[in-house]
């Protein structure tokens, strides 16, 4: 299969990304063109093909280690910028509840899969649970990291969980992220030069514009929905792990046992498990465990 059967435009031999990419060994960088949306994709491996859904702040760099490892076992690794971060342009920057999820069914047509495993961190779980519930068929396995299951319950101690989010409803270009990889989401202090990695995408106007539009129409309606308990009157039938930092001061093993107690009661098959010396930026904590776990996963799913 060529690259225009692809959908696939461009390389990283043809495209100069402003600002630069941040480095990781081995991936490749392709462009898929499809109605509205440039989507910029960096692949690894061959095999069985495993759809990696980054959080915010962040973007494809941030499975810099947990793709490389999941390839090394016999897979493609897929790792998109999603609408409105990373370098994905989109030709309106409209972006509504489940318009990231209407760009991950049109991205897997264009690639012609028909089914994916799915990793999932932060505000990527919110498409990944969409697919998941929407569209299962497409679903082989998923692995959700640090974000409770669509199917809990709320209660007191979940509002801390959420105390980071005025910064994102209310950001101004140009104002500084910095603080979201502070002691308060991180195990161990993350380096000056990852957080920049991280952040380089707001160099890009664009992206720092969808920061607000983002967090107010795409993740705040999902919560609503969650809240209203539209989830629980589901029933989850794609086999699911879901993972947390047991140093996650807001979503750890505690808090799990108090919102989602019966999880057979909305779910066919689900799993949870809790990796130590991690926190909320799990995959820059315990980038090992958490390739360890979704290939367990996998396996198990098969």
């Amino acid at each position: 299969m060529n690259a225009s059967e692809l959908g696939i435009s461009g390389s990283a031999d043809e495209v100069v990304w402003s600002p630069p990419l941040p480095e990781a060994a081995g991936f490749e960088h392709l462009v898929v063109e499809t109605p509205g949306l440039r989507t910029h994709l960096a692949a690894v491996g061959e095999g069985e093909p495993v759809l990696f859904l980054h959080g915010m702040p962040q973007h494809w760099w941030q499975w810099r280690t947990v793709a490389p490892a999941i390839a090394a076992a016999g897979y493609r690794a897929l790792c998109p910028d999603l609408r409105g971060q990373g370098w994905t342009a989109a030709a309106n920057p409209r972006v509504e509840r489940e318009s990231r999820l209407h760009d991950v069914l049109t991205l897997l047509d264009a690639l012609h899969l028909d089914r994916v495993h799915v990793v999932s961190h932060d505000l990527g779980s919110v498409t990944a649970m969409q697919l998941s519930y929407d569209h299962p068929a497409r679903v082989r396995a998923a692995v959700q990291l640090a974000v409770p299951p669509a199917f809990m319950t709320f209660h007191p101690k979940v509002a801390p969980g959420f105390r980071h989010l005025p910064q994102f409803i209310w950001h101004r270009p140009g104002a500084s992220l910095h603080r979201v990889f502070s002691e308060g989401y991180l195990a161990r202090p993350m380096p000056p030069e990852t957080v920049a990695a991280h952040l380089a995408q707001l160099h890009r106007p664009e992206v720092d514009a969808a920061v607000r539009p983002l967090t107010r129409k795409h993740l705040l309606p999902e919560a609503m929905r969650m809240t209203a308990g539209h989830y629980r009157r589901q029933r989850l039938t794609v086999p699911t792990r879901f993972v947390f930092g047991r140093q996650d001061r807001y979503w750890n093993e505690q808090v799990m046992g108090l919102v989602c107690r019966h999880p057979e009661r909305y779910a066919e098959r689900v799993d949870f498990a809790y990796v130590d010396g991690a926190s909320h930026f799990i995959t820059d904590d315990a980038p090992e465990a958490v390739a360890d776990l979704a290939l367990d996963w996998f396996g198990r799913a098969a």
